[in-house]
């Protein structure tokens, strides 16, 4: 009785974002949108996504390390979580009812782009993020040396493989 009578009289626990992380929302989650939303195709979905990205930073708070590069830590956290979610989906075998009422004028395009999601959620983590980032970010082979710690010989010759790896994959 003493439990129920405390759950009662229980207060909402109240997470107050600070100026600084309303301020780190403002100034990125638009790319982080724009990124999940490229990567999933949906809408919703990109939303998940920029959930996921700014409640792990409110909870992690001084814990991250971005004060470098914010941006290029926003757009490779987006790309991971939009993978992380594509990859649920794949295992899942997830339908959208929206998907299978489509038109057959939009019938190929649609199922192009879901055989490359489903192609990229069999990559491994990190060239599926190279990937994204290289060919849906725009990110030059040079930054994505940078940010990755290798040679620009070496990510032109991986992003080859992984275009290689994605097109056989598509095949199946």
């Amino acid at each position: 009785m003493e439990t129920a009578k405390n759950l009662v009289n229980a207060q909402p626990i109240v997470m107050a974002p600070s100026a600084d992380f309303a301020e780190l929302y403002e100034c990125h989650y638009t790319a982080v949108y724009r990124t999940a939303l490229r990567i999933t195709g949906n809408p919703a979905d990109a939303e998940d996504v920029l959930q996921t990205i700014f409640l792990r930073i409110l909870n992690q708070g001084e814990q991250l390390d971005f004060a470098q590069k914010p941006e290029a830590y926003f757009r490779r956290a987006a790309a991971n979580a939009a993978i992380d979610l594509l990859r649920r989906r794949v295992s899942h075998a997830e339908i959208q009812l929206d998907d299978m009422h489509q038109p057959e004028t939009r019938e190929s395009t649609t199922l192009l782009k879901e055989q490359l999601r489903r192609a990229l959620a069999t990559l491994e983590h990190n060239d599926a993020i190279m990937f994204l980032l290289r060919y849906v970010e725009g990110l030059t082979n040079g930054e994505l040396a940078e940010m990755f710690g290798q040679g620009k010989g070496s990510i032109a010759v991986r992003l080859h493989r992984i275009r290689q790896a994605l097109q056989a994959a598509m095949e199946r």
